[in-house]
């Protein structure tokens, strides 16, 4: 029925198996996308929201390298804020709000634009495997389908379990969807290691029962800026949301129910993520804590419910309703939908190299919440990443490693095949050693490049990103060489609040001053250029943290000396006595490609390093180094 040989299938339609079948499609590979429910592609499946700090950042990141997040976060929200705007630009986060019934419909839309990209509607049960190389799928129907890659994106639906209460919970990926059985059991068969996870949702509830005159209204920024820089279609109307707190009574409710709860009354053993834990969770680990954040987010334009945030919870729905009408302004609530928790399976990532292809089995690439980590965004940072390759492969072509001086998906990606990760993995600013170089505001200018030489951008987004490049090195340019009179100058400073100046000052070191903008600059000068108000922030940051960015620079360039140097594929970790025997193991699982990569595996000391280096150049002596 399906007839054709596939270049790459993928299994799953949430966020990371949709980039990862356009991602493959831009490449040129011919693309099956095969999922339970065709009608849930790109679901939201928890809150209705993309980006936030560091996640913005791969939001604009995905957008640079071709992906379709930013496109459908633009074309679905209604509310858009940047976030940390008081503090330095390189922890500014872009963060939309969106519509959760619009969302999906628009990220099938685009899928649907790419028209190398086949949709299949079938539940995968078990892999093709010939010769030790994955080279298909098998559906619940019996339907063989062959490929040359595989990319496995299938979320929280290994063997999920939902629990609401005590008791053993359900079987199911998602509320309303089953769960995946047989595939996770031939996962076990072939020997790749599985622990569990869980995370968890909170109840909805419906907005017409809450007393929005007694919460903290949060409207969103007046600027009409976007996630993706290649399209500015007309925004939906903005919504606001709505803060709230909980109480001592909320505690109190929480306390004497904790039996009741699936995580602490011994049902759920899968840990769960440290920055967004339950109730639950906040109530038992922050004991001192007077009270806590709640976050009341719409769900949409055209309906009344409301996404609860920071309320996720496992215990007993009568619980639930109790909890919540213990928050000030929504004593008389009704839950529309009660939380739940969810434990999966999920494969330690270590398991994987830095093409996210599974090391001991060809043909299989693995991206989202089955590489232990949680968020869309990572998610589908993961799933560009791992289609893009397993397209590359598929055509023998150069694979895409992003490092960590380039991208925050380059940080995550080393972070979870090196490091691992034994609570689901977030990102955040702090992760990265060269954030003031990856900035949100800077992505297409760092990825462009790396895109362009992959395939991964259409000719319309390629001509859009030179008169970029050509727009950006012009007002670099005037900036350097255009001084302003005081005349010119003074409405701009007087709208930063700052001294006036009394001679001719160049635009580049008046931008210094923390709160002048370009653009009243560019306003000031009738010789200047035009730009994008998109791309004249990069360029009043590139300017204004000129110096910090030089040295940021020549850092990063001094780790990549070090990070590049190579490490033999089959070099015998086991055989290398001088490398402590903690070290050895750990080198001998992880396999990394480089030393830089080797020294932040957890457990490998300096001095294992320089160890490491001395055998290295011994056997390079004597000829033994392999390549």
């Amino acid at each position: 029925m399906i007839g054709t040989e596939f270049d790459v299938v993928v299994i799953g339609g949430g966020h990371a198996g949709t980039e990862a079948a356009c991602a493959a499609e831009r490449i040129g590979a011919r693309v099956l996308l095969v999922t339970g429910n065709l009608g849930a592609l790109g679901q939201m499946s928890c809150n209705p929201a993309i980006g936030g700090v560091a996640k913005g950042t791969v939001v604009r990141e995905i957008d640079a390298l071709g992906g379709i997040m930013a496109r459908a976060g633009d074309r679905a929200r209604i509310q858009f804020r940047m976030l940390n705007r008081s503090k330095g630009p390189a922890v500014w986060a872009p963060r939309v709000q969106c519509d959760r019934h619009r969302y999906p419909e628009v990220v099938r839309e685009l899928v649907e634009q790419h028209s190398g990209v086949r949709l299949f509607q079938g539940i995968v049960t078990g892999l093709i495997i010939r010769n030790g190389r994955v080279c298909g799928v098998r559906t619940r129907e019996g339907v063989e389908i062959s490929a040359r890659n595989v990319v496995l994106t299938t979320g929280t639906f290994l063997r999920g379990r939902i629990h609401i209460g005590t008791g053993s919970g359900v079987p199911g990926g998602r509320a309303g969807d089953p769960a995946t059985v047989e595939l996770a059991h031939q996962m076990d068969d072939i020997g790749v290691e599985t622990a569990r996870f869980k995370t968890g949702t909170p109840p909805r509830i419906d907005g017409r029962s809450v007393d929005l005159a007694r919460l903290q209204r949060q409207d969103g920024d007046e600027e009409h800026l976007r996630l993706s820089v290649w399209t500015r279609e007309p925004l939906l109307p903005q919504r606001p949301c709505w803060i709230a707190w909980t109480t001592d009574r909320t505690r109190a409710c929480v306390e004497d129910a904790l039996s009741q709860s699936a995580l602490y009354g011994g049902e759920i053993a899968g840990r769960g993520p440290r920055y967004c834990p339950s109730i639950e969770d906040k109530v038992v680990r922050f004991p001192d804590a007077e009270r806590h954040q709640l976050f009341l987010e719409p769900e949409g334009l055209y309906t009344t419910e409301i996404y609860l945030n920071g309320l996720s919870t496992s215990l007993p729905l009568d619980v639930q309703e109790a909890v919540v009408r213990s928050v000030p302004g929504l004593e008389q609530a009704v839950i529309t939908r009660p939380g739940y928790a969810i434990e999966y399976d999920y494969y330690p990532p270590h398991q994987l190299d830095a093409t996210l292809r599974l090391k001991e089995m060809e043909g299989l690439y693995l991206a989202g919440q089955i590489n232990g980590t949680t968020g869309y965004e990572e998610a589908a940072g993961q799933g560009l990443l791992a289609g893009a390759n397993a397209a590359l492969d598929a055509l023998e072509k150069e694979p895409v490693v992003l490092e960590r001086d380039e991208a925050f998906i380059g940080v995550m990606v080393d972070d979870l095949v090196t490091r691992g990760t034994d609570e689901p993995y977030r990102l955040f600013t702090s992760r990265a050693e060269f954030r003031l170089l990856l900035r949100q505001d800077n992505a297409h200018t760092r990825l462009g490049q790396i895109a362009e030489k992959a395939g991964l951008l259409t000719e319309r987004q390629l001509e859009s990103l030179r008169v970029r490049r050509e727009q950006r090195a012009e007002t670099l340019g005037w900036a350097r060489a255009t001084s302003l009179t005081p005349e010119e100058a003074g409405p701009a400073l007087e709208a930063a609040d700052t001294v006036q100046i009394a001679e001719p000052t160049r635009v580049d070191r008046l931008l210094r001053r923390p709160k002048v903008r370009i653009r009243d600059l560019l306003a000031a000068s009738a010789a200047a250029p035009t730009l994008d108000p998109d791309a004249a922030t990069e360029v009043e940051n590139d300017l204004r943290y000129e110096g910090y960015l030089v040295r940021e620079r020549e850092r990063a360039e001094q780790v990549r000396r070090r990070e590049h140097l190579p490490l033999p594929a089959s070099l015998a970790y086991e055989s290398l006595q001088t490398v402590s025997t903690e070290a050895r193991q750990k080198l001998s699982r992880i396999r990394p490609r480089t030393i830089g990569q080797a020294a932040r595996i957890p457990g490998v000391r300096p001095t294992d390093i320089q160890s490491l280096l001395v055998e290295l150049r011994r056997r390079e002596l004597v000829g033994e180094r392999s390549t």
